[in-house]
């Protein structure tokens, strides 16, 4: 299915950069991360914000204020990006302290890191009279501050993900789904049993991935075999009314995903485009590397009268991919010309 007219809808995306680390490995223990885009821009906003609310406490007009926050920027810029650095590099060796040394060395760092802003503005020439103890103490309050933040962030991502799974586990075992399924298999078993053999144990797979202990992230290729798997099976229950196309890109396979994500963009497809219509609906799921990010798409044409969803699952698909990839990842959806097209771009 050529998607081109609906790809003009989408504006072309910046390819974001890559993680410091791999978003495959977490650390288990770790109670702060600061190896994420996201993190790097609200940290120096953050720290920029404070400067500058601040100096308004000691400058007699604009002019002032601005070329102190000037003056200051050169000093807090450095030191904030030097405590992000550090901390990302020192990941693993942090996540294996215990919660409360964790906490001792953001802090720790913070300190050491508004010592270098200080040193920064000696070096030069910019303070007479270099405010060792107060760019200290700042510079630890502040990371104290971050610190805080991000362990909040951690702790809010654990049941945000937990409800979406059991959203995705809900929405795989729905009852009329398996009911057809069955019904599928049951009238293939005398006339094709090789066929009703090969859908029940697609079935099989299915449960098997959904009933699996959850992971935070797994492969675009993992991904993607789940929907082939689904996909099977549908193709079984609607025949030449469902007709599928896949363009996919093998140096994307190895994207990294929220598990069950691809999923329920596939049942939304079939669900609502070939469902509704008396001539079934032409699906096409497309994978692409483009230089560090990777794009999925899941198109697929839309009877006049089809059915209207609740946008719950699409929601669930934002929401998980913003927890994995925060602001690296995008998703967004156009209905344009009786062809509906969810897009998702990941980093590489």
């Amino acid at each position: 299915m050529r998607d081109s007219q609906i790809l003009s809808a989408f504006s072309d995306l910046p390819a974001p950069g890559a993680d410091p680390l791999p978003a495959a490995a977490p650390a288990a223990t770790l109670v702060f991360d600061a190896c994420h885009v996201g993190v790097i821009l609200r940290a120096v906003l953050f720290v920029e914000a404070v400067v500058g609310v601040g100096l308004m406490f000691a400058a007699a007009s604009f002019a002032d204020w601005l070329s102190q926050l000037s003056l200051i920027t050169g000093a807090a810029l450095p030191a904030t990006l030097a405590w992000l650095v550090v901390a990302c590099s020192l990941k693993r060796p942090l996540a294996r302290l215990a919660r409360a040394a964790q906490y001792a060395a953001g802090v720790v760092l913070g300190a050491c890191a508004g010592l270098y802003g200080c040193g920064m503005l000696v070096l030069v020439r910019l303070a007479e009279r270099p405010p060792w103890l107060a760019s200290a103490c700042l510079g630890a309050l502040l990371a104290a501050l971050l610190v805080v933040a991000l362990v909040l962030r951690a702790k809010g991502r654990a049941p945000a993900q937990a409800t979406a799974r059991l959203a995705e586990l809900q929405a795989r075992i729905r009852p009329h789904f398996l009911f057809n399924t069955l019904n599928s298999a049951i009238a293939l078993v005398r006339a094709e049993p090789a066929r009703a053999e090969a859908m029940l144990e697609d079935l099989s797979d299915l449960f098997r991935h959904a009933l699996a202990d959850p992971a935070e992230s797994v492969t675009l290729a993992q991904e993607i075999a789940l929907a082939q798997r689904y996909l099977a099976i549908e193709q079984i229950r609607f025949g030449a009314r469902m007709r599928v196309e896949w363009a996919l890109d093998p140096r994307a396979d190895d994207a990294r995903l929220p598990p069950l994500l691809l999923q329920p963009l596939v049942e939304n497809a079939v669900r609502h485009g070939v469902e509704p219509s008396a001539d079934g609906a032409q699906l096409k799921i497309s994978t692409q590397r483009r230089g560090s990010s990777v794009v999925i798409k899941v198109t697929n044409t839309v009877a006049a009268q089809g059915r209207r969803g609740n946008g719950v699952a699409l929601e669930n698909v934002r929401d998980r991919l913003s927890l994995l990839h925060d602001v690296q990842g995008r998703f967004q959806t156009v209905l344009k010309d009786g062809v509906f097209q969810a897009r998702i771009e990941v980093p590489k």
